[in-house]
């Protein structure tokens, strides 16, 4: 995920803990080291000397960083069967719900496009990136919601379905014109054709232009990872034992594992097509790391270690826009050198890192520094019980 997410416009107010509120705290852990690696990965001193585990895959295939993007959206579903589905249980009018998760959803596309345009708000809106990260969740969560909502589980799960096979036979056998049908190649798959056709190139990725990793076609295998997130959080809703879920959790993650790694030979796993294998697997890596996260946390009551990724957790919106807003600035300040100006970005890193660092230690070195300074940042809000919410 190369993308960070942008401001949150909503106000603070102070609430109480989580603890206090009764949450389930592995998940916040869960999403606070979701949060802290992508703040790692999308902030190398350079990008030009990075650790290949903190890269994206370059086409098929996965690495860690490939997992961070499909965990934050496993988390919402998760989170959605802890606040929307027991509300809709408790009688609240399911129309209502769902308006306040469109507007939820139009929020989070908002702010995503007014990331795309910082800081230069007066950009030419015909090529503004209209894709994004924040967008993909906004659309993923809306969509999701309108499901678990408006059809029983039973048929959510045939929703999944339909959407993983669906997209997997739109892959493989609909001719794109120039390249033919089962074309899995960057400018070449049936994704970005239908993202060229809806969107236009000037509306892409501007690294590409030809196809776009949070293109709108490939957001609809996202929203099954989505539910496959819902579909665990009504597990730990359950009143099975601890033990049971945790196992449970661990069998499931490792059947999702192999029928990912199986539905591979056939439609490789691709983060940038999310790709029906890709959302299987990932989804199969986040239930045993929640399981993980659950048994140690919740159940055993290992906490101590988890506190710099709850203060993360409680806080991802906080921690999504001011990293990523003090990301940007420090690309765009500038100051006087010889021969020609640097970037202050380029100024801290060469001369607290490069200077004494190899090139891929001097960048892994920054990353780590700067998401020091945001979990010490974080844990300032989480202390004055600060928590931005949108």
């Amino acid at each position: 995920m190369t993308e960070t997410l942008a401001p949150p416009a909503p106000q603070a107010a102070p609430v109480s803990g989580p603890s206090a509120q009764g949450r389930l705290l592995s998940l916040d852990v869960f999403r606070g080291i979701t949060v802290a690696g992508m703040l790692l990965v999308n902030n190398p001193g350079t990008w030009s000397a990075i650790y290949p585990p903190l890269a994206h895959a370059e086409w098929h295939g996965w690495t860690p960083t490939d997992l961070i993007f499909p965990f934050f959206l496993f988390i919402v579903g998760v989170a959605m069967a802890f606040s929307l589905v027991p509300a809709a249980e408790r009688g609240a009018p399911r129309g209502r719900l769902m308006g306040k998760a469109a507007v939820r959803g139009a929020k989070l596309f908002g702010l995503g496009l007014l990331l795309a345009a910082f800081p230069y708000y007066n950009l030419d809106l015909a090529h503004l990136r209209i894709p994004g990260v924040l967008q993909r969740i906004g659309v993923a969560f809306v969509a999701a919601a309108a499901l678990v909502l408006f059809l029983k589980p039973r048929a959510q799960a045939w929703a999944t379905a339909a959407l993983l096979l669906g997209y997997w036979a739109a892959m493989k056998l609909v001719p794109v014109p120039g390249f033919g049908a089962g074309d899995l190649s960057k400018e070449g798959n049936f994704a970005a054709y239908v993202d060229r056709t809806l969107i236009g190139t000037d509306h892409m990725w501007a690294s590409a232009r030809t196809w776009d990793p949070e293109g709108p076609f490939s957001t609809l295998p996202a929203i099954a990872t989505v539910l496959l997130g819902v579909f665990a959080g009504r597990w730990l809703r359950s009143e099975r034992p601890a033990a049971e879920k945790a196992v449970g959790m661990f069998f499931a993650g490792n059947l999702a594992l192999v029928a990912g790694l199986a539905w591979h030979a056939v439609f490789p796993i691709n983060k940038a097509l999310w790709t029906s294998s890709y959302v299987l697997f990932t989804a199969g890596m986040a239930l045993n790391f929640l399981a993980m996260c659950y048994w140690m946390v919740d159940v055993r009551g290992y906490q101590r270690w988890s506190r710099p990724f709850l203060v993360f957790g409680v806080n991802a919106i906080a921690a999504f826009f001011l990293s990523g807003l003090m990301a940007r600035i420090l690309t765009l300040v500038r100051l006087p050198a010889t021969p020609e100006p640097v970037t202050l970005k380029t100024w801290i890193f060469e001369g607290a890192f490069a200077s004494w660092l190899s090139p891929v230690n001097a960048s892994l070195a920054f990353a780590l520094c700067f998401v020091l300074f945001w979990t010490g940042a974080m844990e300032i809000l989480y202390r004055r019980k600060i928590f931005f919410k949108v």
